[in-house]
């Protein structure tokens, strides 16, 4: 009987000894905790930024955006990056009316800033684009511009090293889909606001001077801005004929290429007017080179053509009204966009 129990003791030992080492034979499964959110604080003024479910901001995501926002490595020839058209030094334009890509090319169309992109509804002059992980990917690939072609482009990155770490890191692979999401997570972060008129929106009379306080009044009144430059980023996110351009013989016609909409020919996004004093040259062939020009083609009523908005008429502006709706718009001035380009891989 004795004999018998010790022989039960020592297969339950075996056993026991048995499990305990495959256990530990077995690879441990660790899980890996989400990165933690980006803390997205829009300056006073704004409104909260928009954030796609399918492209959640984390430091690490907007980091790498912008090393490859400003990485000339994109294009095709290495010559030009997203910043060379959106720089910081001009408010995120270039300063030109019309930019340059790879080869010195031009385009017809102005750089639009990327300030307050973030709340677009869709993006480019003429909305061809919804979001902003969409518009990342057009100037990639137009030939004009930076004239590659997405597999090239993650040929390219595949080959630098730490981009190639960074992206696995962030996304678990390398796709242009994921180039976009990356560059769009940083472009939501160039915000203005804080800017005078916010200021003074919140109670501080002494934010504006005389004459552009003078200026709102014109803007929500006898100047009109306010029909289509309205709310806390001053635009509508829809679009507009002004004329400007189609009195040339073969004229831009803007929407009207994306929609095939005859009612859209001529017609151009409303851009924000946030950090207007900064992104000269005006509309979007950069054809006006001051405010002073802007104002007084609005005063006259735009450029008449068959497809006019209906909202665009003279306005019988005087020479004071002039100068106070432009100090008005030099309030617009603001905060939180100014940046550094980063050190590249």
């Amino acid at each position: 009987m004795n004999t018998r129990v010790f022989l039960a003791l020592g297969c339950l030992a075996a056993t026991f000894l048995f499990l305990t080492c495959r256990r530990a034979e077995e690879p441990q499964v660790v899980t890996k905790a989400p990165p933690p959110p980006f803390e997205l604080n829009p300056p006073r003024g704004l409104e909260e930024v928009p954030v796609p479910p399918d492209n959640p901001m984390t430091a690490e995501k907007v980091a790498l955006g912008k090393q490859l926002y400003f990485d000339k490595r994109l294009s095709a020839d290495g010559t030009v990056a997203c910043a060379d058209c959106h720089s910081p030094q001009f408010a995120f334009t270039d300063g030109n009316p019309v930019s340059a890509g790879i080869r010195g090319q031009k385009g017809g169309r102005s750089a639009p800033t990327v300030i307050n992109r973030a709340y677009g509804k869709s993006q480019f002059w003429d909305g061809r684009a919804a979001t902003l992980e969409q518009q990342a990917l057009g100037p990639i690939q137009n030939p004009i511009e930076m004239g590659h072609t997405l597999e090239g482009m993650v040929r390219g990155i595949q080959g630098i090293e730490v981009y190639r770490a960074q992206l696995q890191k962030v996304f678990g692979s390398l796709t242009a889909e994921n180039v976009a999401k990356a560059i769009a997570a940083y472009e939501r972060t160039v915000l203005s606001g804080n800017a005078p008129i916010d200021r003074f929106n919140l109670g501080d009379e002494n934010a504006l001077s005389e004459s552009a306080k003078r200026g709102v009044e014109l803007f929500g009144g006898k100047a009109r801005c306010g029909v289509c430059h309205t709310g806390p980023n001053f635009t509508d996110e829809l679009f507009h004929n002004l004329g400007v351009g189609m009195n040339r013989k073969d004229p831009d016609l803007g929407r009207y290429a994306v929609t095939k909409e005859e009612s859209d020919r001529g017609k151009f996004k409303t851009p924000t007017l946030r950090e207007i004093v900064a992104t000269a040259p005006y509309m979007h062939d950069g054809s006006q080179r001051t405010l002073q020009e802007v104002v007084d083609f609005y005063d006259k009523g735009g450029e008449k053509n068959a497809y006019l908005d209906k909202d665009i008429k003279p306005l019988g502006l005087t020479r004071r009204d002039k100068q106070d709706l432009i100090e008005f718009l030099k309030a617009l001035s603001g905060e939180g966009w100014q940046t550094e380009p980063p050190k590249l891989p």
